[in-house]
């Protein structure tokens, strides 16, 4: 590679570094990562309590399904406090990373792994599924949603200890919240208010070795998108390929799509994706 190409990576690489703040995904989970003190701040001003002691916490945790062939899960951050309540806390920049779905999704990943052979139901400790996202993806102008489970008929709570909370990313008002997300909107650590995540994001953002850190999760990422990328794009030019095969034979045989597929062997789920291209 020329040394003009590689100094712009390098440079392209410094750029991106440079604009981001905690609503990556990939900062937000090294600046929490073991940071306690960080992790007791946002979950007691979130949480609205002050009795939360974190006792463990970790950035970029994975969750593998119990079903064969069964969706895998990264979380952000898992913690764990000093009652044995768990913690996922998510960043999220789009509103589709954010779906409701997903938070119930995590919140049963999470329940599964609690509790061990033998242990009881009612050993199952609190869960607390958090989703700080960039905007207000709910519309409604207020700092924080809290979601917990009802009876209907005689609006009393259903004590099961889920909980599910989504943090309005873009709310500034002068209390705790609002400064907190200030501070998750900051690209330099002198602007934020809180020394808890000043710290860490000085020192992945504005110190050597943390920048080192840093750099190499952009390429790393970088390199990943471009497989992925890679992979989608092969796996496209195949399907286009089956399907002009399919429609030549729709033409020049006189059959329905269904007929050729058969006689191409198309599997179940190819067959779906080109039903609909078709």
């Amino acid at each position: 590679m020329p040394a003009e190409e590689i100094q712009q990576n390098i440079k392209t690489i410094e750029q991106i570094i440079d604009d981001m703040n905690l609503f990556d995904d990939d900062l937000m989970s090294m600046v929490f990562d073991g940071n306690v003190p960080a992790t007791e701040l946002l979950l007691r001003i979130i949480l609205k309590r002050e009795d939360i002691t974190v006792i463990s916490v970790v950035g970029q945790r994975e969750f593998q399904s119990p079903v064969v062939g069964g969706r895998d899960i990264r979380l952000d951050i898992l913690a764990k406090d000093s009652t044995g309540k768990h913690y996922n806390i998510e960043v999220q920049k789009k509103p589709e990373g954010a779906h409701v779905r997903r938070a119930r999704f995590n919140s049963s990943m999470m329940d599964s792994r609690m509790l061990k052979a033998g242990q009881k139901f009612s050993e199952l400790r609190d869960s607390y599924m958090v989703f700080i996202t960039q905007t207000d993806i709910f519309g409604y102008g207020i700092p924080i949603y809290t979601i917990n489970r009802y009876f209907e008929e005689i609006d009393k709570p259903f004590q099961d200890g889920s909980h599910i909370v989504y943090v309005n990313g873009s709310y500034r008002g002068e209390d705790a919240v609002g400064r907190l997300m200030h501070d998750f909107g900051c690209r330099a650590s002198e602007d934020m208010y809180y020394s808890e995540l000043a710290e860490g994001m000085k020192h992945f953002k504005e110190e050597e070795g943390g920048r080192k850190i840093m750099s190499e999760a952009v390429v790393k990422y970088a390199e990943k998108y471009a497989e992925k990328y890679a992979e989608k794009y092969a796996e496209n030019v195949r399907l286009n390929s089956l399907l002009d095969s399919i429609r030549k034979m729709m033409t020049n045989l006189k059959i329905e799509a269904e007929q050729a597929m058969n006689v191409l062997e198309v599997n179940d789920s190819d067959r779906e994706i080109l039903q609909k291209r078709l």
